[in-house]
Order: C-alpha cells, then structure tokens, then sequence
C-alpha cells in the first residue's frame, strides 16, 4: 500500500494511502500502489453496473503485458490513514498502454461491478405457493453468486405470499427490478456484492458528518436533482448510506422566474441528513486529486427522486 502526504483545503497535512490489487479468478495478483496511481470511480443507486477507470504509470513492459494477458479482477482501496476502505471492486473490461508526453508510459484500466452477473446471470426455477418476496430475491441472489457478485444488505422486503406457484424463467436482473418496484426499493451492485435500499431508507451505520473541519471542501449546492457535495476521499461515503450537514452551509438553488413544471429545486432535509445516490472518487497518488463528489437528497425524500435523473 502506498502512502504520501496531502494537504487540505485548510492547509493541515493528511497521510493518504492507496491500494491498488489487479488479480486473476482464483485472487492471485500484483500490488501496483507502489507506482503513481490515478482513478475516477463512478458508483450510483441503480441497477446498471458501477464502473472505474484506473490508470498505472510507468509499469514494466513484462508486467504491463502480463496484465493484459492473465488478469481480470480489480481491487481498489484508498482513504487516510486509520481510514483506509475499500472504494472500488469490479471486472477488468479492457486494458490500453500508450506513452504521455513522449516519457511516461500509461497503462489504463477498464472495470465495471458486477458486470458478469447483470449481463449473464439467469434464473430457472419454479417457487411453489405463499412465496414472498424474499424468496424470489433469494434465487436472484444464487443466480448471480454463480456469476461472481455475493449478497448484499437486503432489508425486511415483506410483502402477502402469492397465492399460487411462481415460475422464474429469464434474467435474474429483470425479477429484481420487479421485485425492486413492488417493495419499493432500489438495487444494485457495489464492489462486487448485491443490495437492496428502501426508498424511504438508507444502509445501516452512523451518518458521516461533513464540515469544513472533517473533511467537507468547498460549498454544497442544492438542485432539481439534489444537493451536490465535495468532499476529501472517505471511504465510509457509500451509495445508499448518509451524510449529515448543516443546511446553513448549503448554498441554495437559484429558481427560474419562468419555473416550469419539474423546476423545483430539491427540499433540504430538516435535520440536514442526506442519502448518497451518487458518488465519484478522484484520486492521484502523486497529485493533488483525492475527493468524493456526491449526489445527495433528504432522507425524506428520497421516494420523490427519479431514478433516471442519477444515471
């Protein structure tokens, strides 16, 4: 793991740590942190796989190949130190080399989350009377398990058992959607393992508190969309877990004078209490770059946002 020094936006110095683990199926693989690493993550509350794009300088012609060749999976982890998490894992999906400035040699990675069990994962089954939704999720679940993405957190889903057999045949993606939409909740894959989210709700764990002394960079700023929020790189920022804010450090959405229909900015929670649905890494080990760029909206209202508007 590779370590530097990084000062704030206040000018305190910080201990940044990076991990960065490209292996093979059976978890064999090569810690390549020890070089200048950067990433841009992107990681958002919806079905559709998460996706990164790692860049490696100055590899070895050997092992450049090497990758290219015998690796598949990709572990990120970053933070500071005493706060070093996992922010990415996923598929490798390509890998490109050139030369930058006409001295350094780029390897660049392409990986998605779960990108094997969405596109491929199948069902086959036939449930017999009184299943619940529980139950139909259970089979997606074992689908995609058997295409490398595990299972996540899952709430109570509820819901009357059916008064007759099911019969699941088709992708395990579609049966989650539809089993998303009558328990109202969201799903999706993150770092290689399957959750559900209530609407109304979010991920077990403390809310992460944002101010200027811990962490919060710049100003917050309330959209149709949400609350836009930059933060430095904190691994505990998840999609489907909370931040809290002062509402008094946001800066308020300027409205149209013409507002049309859908033009209302997005209500700030009245205990300043946040949901990320999206959420960015940047980072550069021998850069500057190092930060969480979040979509965020109010606890109770996160049942009023579109899916589609954080795609």
């Amino acid at each position: 793991m590779s370590q530097g020094k990084n000062r704030d936006e206040d000018g305190r110095c910080w201990l940044r740590a990076c991990s960065l683990v490209v292996g093979d199926d059976t978890g064999q693989g090569l810690e390549l942190s020890a070089l200048r690493v950067t990433f841009n993550t992107k990681k958002g509350d919806v079905e559709t796989p998460n996706s990164a794009e790692i860049n490696v300088y100055n590899l070895s012609e050997e092992t450049a190949s090497r990758i290219q060749r015998e690796f598949t999976q990709v572990v990120l982890s970053a933070g500071y130190e005493g706060n070093v998490g996992l922010i990415f894992r996923g598929n490798i999906r390509q890998v490109r080399t050139w030369r930058e400035n006409g001295v350094d040699t780029v390897l660049a990675i392409l990986a998605a989350d779960g990108d094997r069990a969405y596109n491929f994962a199948t069902v086959n089954t036939t449930l017999a009377a009184g299943s619940k939704p529980e139950d139909r999720v259970k089979v997606c679940q074992g689908a995609m398990t058997a295409k490398g993405t595990g299972a996540g957190h899952t709430p109570s889903l509820g819901g009357q058992p059916l008064p007759r057999g099911k019969v699941m045949y088709g992708m395990a993606r579609a049966y989650m959607r539809d089993e998303a939409r009558v328990t109202d909740t969201d799903w999706s894959i993150q770092d290689g393992k399957m959750q559900m989210v209530p609407r109304r709700g979010y991920l077990p764990g403390e809310a992460v508190l944002l101010t200027h002394e811990t962490g919060l960079v710049g100003t917050p700023e309330q959209t149709q969309e949400g609350v836009n929020v930059r933060a430095l790189l904190n691994p505990l920022l998840r999609v489907g877990g909370r931040i809290r804010l002062d509402n008094k450090s946001v800066k308020a959405m300027q409205s149209p004078l013409k507002a049309a229909a859908g033009q209302r900015p997005a209500r700030l929670d009245d205990d300043g209490v946040y949901r990320i649905l999206k959420v960015e890494f940047v980072g550069d080990t021998r850069g500057n770059d190092w930060y969480a760029d979040m979509l965020c909206i109010g606890i109770d209202d996160t049942s009023k946002i579109p899916l589609d508007q954080v795609r």
